[in-house]
């Protein structure tokens, strides 16, 4: 086990919190110490919901370890039957509640209420198979029916994979639902979000199932192909090409025209203008879930001409599909859940845009890069109020817009800097909106300050003032080519004219 200031993703019983606090009639007991008690926070204060999620906690402390644990669980349990009256009741124990080894299954029998006890194992798996691994065992507990007959009604689909603190997925969900009605297709279940085990044993009645995060819901979807014989459509609808794959192979499925639902986006348009003209080629390094991070791969490369310098997963479950993805574009894939391991990748490649997930985002603020959120984990700015999906035609215009805008405030900063002698940008200059009179910022150098010391080397204030002309985004790398090239020559201070020799150096 490695200690770490981050982390991807949670334990196991966190994916599980998600399932059951997505969907309705559903509650999770969870033996766990005082301190793991932290859903509340997950759910009400970063995805901002307006209701607690359905968990109780045994929260026993290190006096009760002396005692009788598992009848504070039972206890625990009980109460939450009597107090909710859920239609199911989810089972299982935190990281540290694992170590003491009761049987949540066995501490409940006698309940009037069903009981899915959940084996979540802490040290060798995370949040989205834990997650997974909830959604399959209330899928195979309570999925039931069969397909009607096609004559006289609407082919019908289920939608899987949705869940409470997933990345845009209500309105993915919205998005995806409004362009099935255009194609003619119905909606049976859409599952785990807002879902109750009632709709879930309905699963069955559906012609086919789509798959909109794998990481979630393809168990689950293996199950019920195997179960009831549904096709599941495989293609994740993010960008315009996936968009109208997926309309393609949805009307397969369906026996539908595709002609319907064609619709068109903005985002074909747009990266042929004028304006994102002036971004075509720019260098981009993309990591999230694995199910983001292919799609957004394709979408930067073939949709809105950027180069991949990099593309990498936390999700070691698809590490295999990464790999492969990475491999079409000439590249090795990174395959870590460390972010220290994601932060040098990044350094060592020096992209002029990143996409990620919350973390890359943080990581990005200390480098200078532009960064886009692309993929879980994110907070709490990433549940808008707004509309804002990532999948169908109405995504691929999101995208565009959350991709291309950090650029876009990267070129303004670069302009900035270059006018940064001017009176109205000079960093002793009073903000424009206080007037003429304001007080400056930031007091006057004292006389005599014209050196930056930098580790080893000084920059006198001519090369200092040059090195700020640079874009912020390849600053660092000219700042650190002209100390090594100073270091390397022995040099006591860095010039306006080392400055251009080390430039000359590295350019051959």
């Amino acid at each position: 086990m490695q200690l770490t200031l981050w982390t991807y993703e949670g334990p196991p019983h966190v994916g599980a919190m998600r399932i059951a606090t997505a969907m309705t009639g559903v509650h999770y007991v969870l033996h766990a110490p005082q301190g793991d008690t932290y859903a509340d926070l997950l759910f009400t204060m970063i995805e901002r919901r307006d209701r607690r999620p359905p968990v109780t906690y045994t929260t026993f402390q290190a006096r009760d370890l002396g005692g009788d644990t598992a009848e504070l669980f039972k206890t625990a349990a009980r109460d939450a039957v009597e107090r909710f009256r859920p239609e199911v009741l989810l089972v299982g124990a935190s990281c540290t509640g694992e170590l003491i080894q009761d049987n949540p299954e066995g501490l409940t029998r006698g309940l009037d209420v069903p009981v899915i006890a959940l084996d979540l194992p802490s040290y060798q798996r995370k949040e989205n198979w834990g997650a997974s691994e909830t959604f399959y065992q209330l899928v195979r507990r309570f999925a039931a029916g069969r397909p009607l007959p096609r004559e006289g009604r609407q082919p019908c689909c289920n939608i899987l994979g949705p869940t409470a603190l997933g990345f845009r997925h209500r309105d993915d969900v919205r998005e995806i639902e409004s362009l099935l009605g255009r194609l003619g297709v119905a909606v049976n279940v859409v599952a785990p979000l807002s879902a109750s085990p009632a709709d879930l044993a309905r699963l069955g009645e559906a012609d086919f199932n789509i798959v909109l995060y794998p990481e979630i819901a393809d168990t689950a979807a293996q199950y019920l192909q195997k179960q009831f014989g549904q096709p599941r459509v495989k293609t994740v609808p993010i960008g315009v090409a996936a968009t109208r794959e997926f309309v393609a192979e949805v009307a397969a499925l369906a026996g539908l025209s595709a002609a319907e639902c064609e619709r068109n986006s903005n985002l074909p348009w747009y990266s042929r203008s004028v304006d994102a003209n002036y971004l075509t080629g720019k260098r981009v390094f993309i990591f999230g879930d694995a199910t983001h991070a292919i799609a957004a791969a394709r979408v930067a490369v073939k949709e809105l001409g950027f180069e991949l310098v990099g593309l990498g997963t936390y999700s070691r479950e698809y590490a295999r599909d990464v790999r492969q993805a990475a491999a079409s574009y000439g590249l090795e894939a990174l395959i870590s859940d460390d972010y220290l391991d994601v932060e040098a990748r990044i350094a060592a490649t020096e992209p002029e845009l990143v996409l990620g997930t919350q973390m890359e985002r943080h990581i990005c603020k200390r480098l200078g890069i532009p960064c886009a959120v692309i993929s879980a984990p994110v907070h709490v700015q990433d549940f808008p109020a707004r509309f804002s999906p990532q999948m169908g035609f109405e995504g691929a215009n999101v995208l565009f817009d959350s991709w291309v805008h950090p650029l876009m405030m990267g070129l303004e900063e670069h302009l900035l800097a270059m006018f940064r002698e001017d009176s109205e940008f000079a960093e002793g200059a009073a903000p424009s909106h206080l007037g003429v009179g304001a007080m400056p910022l930031t007091e006057e150098a004292p006389a005599g300050a014209d050196v930056l010391v930098v580790e080893d080397a000084q920059w006198d204030a001519e090369a200092e003032k040059q090195l700020k002309r640079i874009p912020i985004f390849v600053r660092g790398k000219a700042r650190r080519n002209t100390e090594a090239f100073a270091r390397e020559r022995g040099l006591a201070s860095i010039s306006l004219q080392t400055l251009y020799d080390a430039r000359a150096h590295y350019a051959r």
